[in-house]
């Protein structure tokens, strides 16, 4: 269930985004799931309904979210959805400033992947599959 820390640096709409993909990865929300109208959502966390649409065109745009007229915003299937190269080298690039700034504060590669792991479990130990 997708909460937002009003006192978190990250915008709301930013919480919001990855509240619905760690659900999503969670389990809670599966491919074809009806999630609740900008109007619900907005009323559920508490939170302006521009904020929460800003949030849903984000993931629109991402692919995670697919909107039908008349019907609603529902999971896209994941194998339904193309793979965002961009996105993809944007994360490569976030890996890299990650990777630096470790060795800069002189944390090795095998703590590296020991945060990788210990967050991954903290997630419910899914692994990476695609």
């Amino acid at each position: 269930m997708v909460t937002i820390n009003k006192t978190s640096s990250k915008a709301y709409y930013e919480q919001l985004v990855l509240g619905i993909k760690e659900d999503i990865f969670h389990g809670l929300l599966q491919p074809g799931d009806q999630i609740p109208s900008v109007r619900e959502m907005a009323k559920q966390l508490l939170m302006n309904p521009n904020t929460v649409s800003k949030a849903y065109k984000v993931l629109e745009s991402e692919n995670v979210l697919v909107t039908v007229k008349g019907k609603g915003t529902f999971v896209r299937a994941i194998d339904d959805a193309p793979r965002d190269e961009m996105r993809i080298r944007k994360l490569k690039e976030q890996l890299s400033d990650l990777v630096i700034e470790a060795n800069h504060l002189k944390v090795d590669r095998n703590e590296l992947i020991a945060w990788i792991k210990e967050h991954e479990a903290s997630l419910g130990g899914k692994p990476y599959d695609h």
